[in-house]
């Protein structure tokens, strides 16, 4: 059996960005959160729109039933995840940009010196806002017969995350709608999208890094580059796809990723200007240096990401699903092992071979995917190169047929 774990060796840049010498705001946010909350119990405080900045994450509604007086009442539920930080956040991050500047190597490729270190610092300042725990918000939810559904958030937890399921609102909203929702107080500037999902239909759940954004995982400069420095590209041929496929199949579109939080504004701008909106997941600790960010997109994404579809079935244990995912990581195996725990949930495994990064060989080879899918059948898992093979992919997962097929195109 063919080795499934990507050798993905970053030490020299990592041990480089863990000498960065920046310990100042490691320390400092390291006492803000243990003091916090190990000092003393914090006490609870409203988010003031003056002092703090808010996101609000875009989400999809589901269904469920709720107790009543005469028994059951279906309503619309979502998980609302809010983050809150400290709007005069510490700005000197010179040591940081410079770290990374000489890591990735400065070039004429990517514009002048001058503008790719402005461009670096405005990617970096979401890793250094200081996170605001215990604190509590209000969310205004616009609701059909024009009055509005009142909604308490909160309170944030040590990584200034707050992430609850909130009643969206009655039937009245239809299955296909999208309502924004509002921070009170923001006048409407911090607002997040809810798309409303009924309990049939298909549903997606695709990977964002080297499935649908050119990122190169596999590289730790190569990660610093794309995230830092260069605007985001999508994988030739992936936005026509699911262009397709939303046409096709009208699907509730998940995109799951081992990315942290504080890259969100980042890759939902990406996503909203090349793909479909959806709702964008992303794992919610709070690194304290950079060098965490480059270990993120390696390191236990497989369990990460089998929790979060978890969740996803939970909410729509219905739909039929769809995974899409590339061979840079474990996007295989995290797919593989959900359809053996819910083999009538997936009805389609997509995984794309990254060929324009160096050093994939043996996440790339046959017996790689073979090991992977050995208990997937043949009709569920397909290995492709070229975005254009998958349009056929989509028309026959209407055909009902057990007959082995081969599993790579080109």
């Amino acid at each position: 059996m063919a080795s499934t774990k990507a050798q993905t060796k970053h030490p020299p840049v990592i041990q480089k960005l863990e000498r960065l010498g920046d310990r100042s705001w490691r320390r400092d946010s390291l006492l803000y959160s243990l003091t916090s909350f190990l000092w003393k119990q914090p006490s609870l405080q409203a988010v003031d729109i003056r002092q703090h900045t808010v996101w609000l994450f875009d989400n999809t509604a589901y269904l469920r039933a709720t107790p009543v007086a005469k028994g059951q009442k279906e309503s619309w539920h979502a998980e609302v995840v809010a983050c809150v930080f400290r709007r005069d956040s510490r700005k000197d991050m010179s040591k940081i940009v410079a770290m990374i500047a000489d890591l990735i190597g400065l070039d004429g490729e990517i514009g002048t010196e001058r503008e790719t270190r402005h461009q670096i610092a405005r990617r970096l300042q979401p890793f250094l806002y200081h996170v605001m725990p215990a604190h509590l918000m209000m969310l205004e939810i616009p609701q059909p017969n024009s009055t509005t559904l009142i909604q308490q958030l909160g309170p944030t937890n040590s990584n200034g995350i707050s992430s609850q399921v909130v009643n969206m609102g009655g039937r009245r909203i239809a299955d296909g709608s999208m309502v924004r929702s509002y921070l009170r107080g923001s006048r409407g500037n911090v607002a997040m999208r809810t798309y409303f999902a009924g309990p049939k239909g298909w549903l997606v759940i695709s990977d964002i890094d080297d499935t649908i954004k050119y990122t190169k995982t596999s590289e730790s400069t190569g990660i610093l580059r794309t995230t830092f420095v260069e605007e985001p590209r999508p994988i030739a041929g992936m936005p026509e796809l699911y262009s397709h496929m939303h046409r096709e199949l009208a699907p509730a579109w998940f995109y799951v990723s081992a990315s942290p939080y504080n890259l969100y504004p980042f890759l939902r701008t990406f996503i909203h200007t090349h793909f479909n909106p959806g709702t964008l997941i992303l794992r919610d600790s709070s690194w304290l240096d950079v060098s965490e960010l480059v270990k993120s997109f390696t390191v236990n994404t497989m369990e990460y990401k089998v929790k979060q579809i978890e969740k996803i079935r939970r909410q729509f244990p219905q739909r039929e699903v769809i995974c899409i995912g590339d061979s840079t990581q474990k996007d295989p195996e995290a797919y593989a092992e959900i359809y053996k725990r819910h083999p009538h949930w997936i009805r389609a495994i997509w995984i794309r071979k990254v060929t324009d990064v160096p050093h994939l060989e043996d996440q790339n080879s046959p017996e790689r995917f073979e090991a992977a899918f050995q208990d997937v059948p043949d009709r569920v898992w397909k290995v492709f190169e070229q975005p254009e093979t998958v349009f056929d992919f989509v028309g026959n997962l209407n055909v009902d047929t057990t007959t082995p097929s081969s599993h790579e195109t080109r």
